[in-house]
């Protein structure tokens, strides 16, 4: 088996395990409303940041020659 196999099977079987984890906090643990307030918290922070992100190369990068138009 080569290594990026081996790397794919690793992943594979981490994502699941972590999900059960995840789902035991969820749902059978003391912790879940801090989990779930947690998981919202990284949904939201995420989203925002891609956002946020977006704006920022929008803000810096310079316009290319062929999209340059006169503004009326």
């Amino acid at each position: 088996m080569n290594k990026r196999k081996g790397t794919g099977i690793t992943i594979f079987v981490l994502c699941i395990g972590g999900f059960f984890i995840y789902a035991y906090l969820l749902m059978l643990s003391e912790w879940s409303p801090i989990v779930l307030q947690l998981s919202v918290l990284m949904i939201a922070g995420g989203i925002l940041g891609v956002v946020a992100w977006i704006g920022y190369v929008m803000a810096t990068t310079k316009p290319s020659s062929a999209s340059i138009t006169s503004d009326d």
